[in-house]
């Protein structure tokens, strides 16, 4: 049975996991997924780690393809992802749906979980909008950062903390158990990132790459999307 390797942006974890029974059946192959923060996932796609199907966001894809690294082709968007906000399971949910709403929830919390905030799209982008909120000198003890937002949101759900909260793109959120969604950002702290997925130019069996990258993308998983987060 054939292999496929696949380098993932985490946001798509759960989408991947979810195809892969699906897949085996009707192709015949097995998946073997690395998924962490993007910039770790272009890294490793970069030095040369084997990779046949490669899923980051539109943009960083489409500079790749111009280096060509990608095989010929379309480079197939899967959704729009967005940032939000966690609590542990079980805690009542704050507001969050205002930008003074989102700064006192996070003034309150004792513990903070994020994915890497010079590595990941939503670490990065929280320790702005924690400057931008003008909280972050208030709460930058509080953080506890992991390499990607899969990670943290584990973590999230194992804490001892009095009143943990945690912050990462959506579909993380919702394909962790023992965390609760919150909501997304306010809009005025927006964070929506478009992801896609790509056939690697070095891929082992560009074929059998193609069949996934049309599943991830196509109406068999638009449901799977949706109900992962994915906005269509």
């Amino acid at each position: 049975m054939a292999t496929l390797r696949i380098l993932s942006a985490g946001a798509v974890k759960g989408l991947v996991t979810a195809l892969q029974p699906a897949f085996k059946a009707d192709a015949n192959a097995g998946i073997d997924g690395t998924f962490s923060a993007v910039g770790a996932i272009q890294d490793k796609f970069l030095a040369g780690e084997p990779c046949d199907v490669l899923i980051l966001s539109q943009k960083m894809l489409e500079a790749l393809h111009q280096r060509g690294n990608l095989l010929a082709g379309e480079i197939l968007p899967l959704g729009i992802v967005r940032t939000g906000i966690a609590v542990r399971g079980g805690m009542a949910v704050p507001d969050i749906t205002s930008p003074a709403a989102l700064a006192a929830a996070l003034a309150a919390s004792d513990a903070i979980f994020i994915p890497d905030p010079e590595r990941s799209t939503a670490g990065i982008f929280f320790v702005s909008v924690l400057k931008a909120l003008g909280i972050y000198s208030d709460v930058e003890r509080r953080l506890r950062p992991f390499p990607n937002g899969a990670t943290a949101m584990r973590r999230l759900a194992e804490s001892t903390d009095k009143n943990p909260m945690g912050c990462t793109e959506i579909t993380e959120i919702n394909y962790t158990p023992g965390i609760t969604l919150a909501g997304p950002l306010p809009k005025e702290h927006d964070l929506s990132t478009v992801y896609s997925a790509a056939v690697s130019g070095k891929s082992a069996n560009p074929e059998l790459a193609h069949r996934f990258v049309a599943l991830l993308s196509g109406p068999q998983s638009r449901s799977l999307r949706i109900e992962g987060g994915f906005e269509l």
